[in-house]
């Protein structure tokens, strides 16, 4: 038998989890396990989860897994802010960045980490008193937004006590290493590994000569003071308004280490998942001898296959497999609003110029692939002896 007795499950409020949760339950039913769920959420999906209270849940489980996207992922880390329990996040419609594993490798997590064969990471949280009095937590980022119609937002940041420089932005943002590809991404501020013991303040839309980023040990105090020329704020607490605050007012924020803990199965790295989910191209671009327009092709290697992108939009992709130290090129779809471009080609091209920069040997059961290289032959080294 493992060692996970009790499993607690966070569920996304309108995605539909029910596969998730039935892999969930298999899973549990095999090895006596028990799985736990909120009353509101599971009651309305016909599943063999026991229905409790947060409180209850966070108290006997001994790991959660959220089911959903990176919202779901921090309202699970929140619940368990402060704890030892480990958070395994599981996409469940579009790709999340927080989370770890898709639905398909669902089974082999979970039996992973009842064999204790995982790693966690650490998350850094933020916390800070609004001013009606009530203390939030943020694991993204807490972020003062001007309200529209009432100015701009006009902070002043002190660490240490002592005035450094003062914003005048549409938001001023402090994000942990984690929300740092969230809104503080958004607004020009630096890609930070969540291995990093630091903050980062940013200003979106800085109405000022200066507009740069500052990097602050989680020693230093900070306070954001809201100075008498600013409009009305909202206060955001990743992503969600919890308050207002208007001139005068002030926000110490103060740093918590070790607020959650994040499971790590060691298929993919912070870099590899940053330059999928924010499309750094510099990184995750593939080949494409003489393009002459916006196609790129990048390796999606969480889902197994290229994809070419016209305007940020997913036009085509082609299905592989790795194994045995070979690529198996195995079908191209494209989109039918963008037929007749030529993306297969490009596509077909990309992926066996990224075999041959990696050394690697194609075996192509795809049929275009197959025809692309019977018109090709410059490629033909590339095909492995099996093929």
């Amino acid at each position: 038998m493992g060692m996970i007795k009790v499993v607690g499950l966070v569920l996304h409020p309108r995605r539909d989890c029910g596969s998730a949760i039935n892999a969930i339950v298999e899973w549990a039913t095999r090895r006596e396990v028990t799985v736990l769920g909120l009353h509101d959420e599971i009651n309305r999906i016909d599943c063999d989860a026991v229905a409790v209270t947060q409180e209850e849940m966070v108290e006997r489980a001994q790991l959660l897994v959220s089911l959903g996207g990176d919202g779901t992922m921090l309202r699970t880390m929140r619940a368990v802010e402060g704890r030892k329990t480990p958070v395994l996040g599981v996409n469940v419609g579009r790709l999340g960045f927080l989370a770890e594993v898709d639905l398909p490798d669902l089974p082999n997590a979970l039996s992973a980490i009842d064999g204790h064969n995982f790693t966690v990471e650490s998350r850094t949280a933020v916390r800070t008193t609004l001013p009606d009095g009530r203390e939030v937590t943020a694991f993204n980022d807490i972020a003062m937004v001007r309200v529209p119609g009432d100015g701009l937002a006009a902070v002043g940041i002190c660490v240490e006590g002592k005035n450094f420089v003062n914003y005048a932005a549409d938001a001023v943002i402090v994000s942990t290493p984690t929300g740092s590809t969230a809104y503080s991404f958004s607004a020009g501020g630096p890609i930070v590994s969540p291995n990093v013991e630091g903050l980062i303040v940013s200003a979106s839309a800085a109405h000022s000569s200066f507009n740069r980023s500052l990097v602050m040990a989680l020693a230093e105090r900070l306070e954001l003071n809201v100075l008498p020329t600013s409009g009305r704020l909202a206060i955001e607490v990743d992503g969600i308004i919890e308050g207002y605050a208007g001139p005068d007012d002030k926000l110490e924020i103060a740093p918590i280490p070790t607020a959650a803990q994040v499971v790590r199965l060691g298929d993919t790295s912070f870099y590899e998942r940053a330059r999928r989910k924010l499309r750094v191209e510099g990184s995750a671009q593939v080949g494409l001898p003489g393009a002459t327009d916006d196609a790129v092709v990048v390796d999606s290697f969480e889902r197994q296959r290229y994809e070419i992108l016209l305007g940020g939009e997913t036009a085509g992709v082609l299905h592989y497999r790795r194994h045995g130290g070979r690529i198996d090129l195995m079908h191209t779809e494209i989109e039918q609003s963008f037929a007749g471009q030529g993306l297969a080609s490009r596509l077909a091209s990309a992926a066996l110029e990224d075999a041959r920069a990696r050394a690697t040997p194609v075996v192509a059961t795809c049929p275009f692939v197959t025809g692309y290289l019977d018109r090709h032959p410059e490629y033909s080294d590339l095909l492995s002896d099996g093929a």
